[in-house]
């Protein structure tokens, strides 16, 4: 079937007009890639435009790896998400919360469900008291499972399960993973999705990849209008050896593409009944009220979820630009890669990407 994609293309460019340095964007319908389209250049200076095969860091594009990772264990029963999170991890037994009043004994203990839900009530303070410690201890390596140690002695910001509240929460459900399956997190993904997918230029582990390798990070300037390079760190990165569930991924957009379609196809690395858990709306009406985009969308374990009959779609996005989406009721998964950190344009537009794919492939 022969599908015009002419307004997908003026929308995707309008983008290089608001400050966007480059993307790349592909779309699969039913199994099949029906769209491919990459504009815009890496390097301006230098005239070089995007190939296809670039590595990113695809911050919180991470969140559904590790969402999955962790379901896979559920499915193993290693663990069961009303268990508390002490029974795992017991520096997590005696929470102190923030108040108006001031610091208290949290009433509440932090259940494995709101590590998926973000209802835990961690901030996402990289630099806190508690983790710069972290990092003067460990000489600023941080492996992921010690951070834990230091970050359960930071006060939460509110009662577990009383708002929804983006944070660190999938950083702690990275180290569960790495307590329950006894590997490293990075470990882990690689022998259970990142193998048995063939995504072979994805990773938690940054020594795995040369500095040169990874595509140039941009910064936006917003009164300019215009992306500058800058390093390539990742900002969200704790220290040196620290693998971060929430946001520490390198990959590209062929692999996270596999990721998508093993997941839509189910049955691959993860059982369909336990998919549906990622894209069912978890929260109650209470934490609904703190979720970002809560029109049409509800939050399910990590993923935003269709609350209403307009959405069919579930995904995340980053703070890099990239957004990634899957729609199993109409046979779709897409992905959008760019490397521009917090262009505020962009974030409040992307969306409009997964309506007009659909539009068009669902006529």
């Amino acid at each position: 079937m022969s599908y015009n994609f002419d307004k997908l293309i003026q929308t995707l460019d309008s983008y290089l007009e608001i400050g966007v340095p480059f993307y790349d964007f592909a779309v699969m319908k039913d199994g099949e890639q029906v769209f491919r389209h990459m504009n815009g250049f890496i390097d301006a200076e230098r005239k070089i435009k995007p190939r296809g095969n670039e590595l990113y860091n695809i911050y919180s594009c991470s969140k559904l790896i590790t969402c999955v990772a962790a379901l896979q264990l559920l499915e193993k029963g290693a663990f069961k998400l009303n268990d508390d999170l002490s029974n795992y991890m017991p520096e997590f037994s005696d929470m102190s919360v923030m108040t108006e009043k001031g610091i208290i004994a949290a009433n509440n203990p932090i259940k494995i469900w709101n590590l998926f839900t973000m209802t835990a009530g961690f901030s996402y303070d990289t630099y806190s008291p508690w983790l710069k410690k972290c990092r003067e201890d460990t000489d600023g390596a941080c492996p992921t499972r010690e951070v834990m140690k230091y970050l359960a002695k930071e006060p939460l910001w509110f009662e577990p399960c009383e708002h929804w509240a983006y944070s660190l929460c999938h950083d702690v459900l990275a180290a569960l993973i790495e307590v329950v399956s006894e590997e490293s997190f990075g470990d882990y993904v690689e022998k259970h999705i990142f193998d048995p997918l063939g995504m072979r230029h994805s990773s938690f582990k940054r020594d795995k990849f040369d500095e040169s390798e990874i595509v140039n990070q941009f910064s936006y300037n917003a009164e300019k209008n215009i992306a500058v390079i800058t390093n390539k760190n990742n900002e969200l990165q704790i220290g040196y050896q620290y693998e971060s569930g929430g946001a520490g991924c390198i990959s590209t957009v062929d692999d996270y593409i596999k990721l998508e379609e093993a997941i839509r196809k189910g049955e691959i690395i993860l059982k369909k009944e336990t998919t549906k858990l990622l894209y069912t709306n978890a929260l109650n009406k209470k934490q609904s009220e703190t979720l970002w985009e809560n029109d049409h969308y509800g939050y399910g374990l990590g993923q935003r979820c269709p609350k209403d009959e307009q959405r069919s779609d579930f995904g995340w996005d980053s703070m890099a630009g990239s957004l990634h989406s899957i729609d199993i009721e109409n046979g779709i998964s897409l992905y959008f890669g760019t490397h521009v950190l917090r262009h505020t344009p962009l974030a409040s537009r992307r969306l409009e990407l997964i309506l007009i794919a659909k539009s068009i492939l669902c006529r």
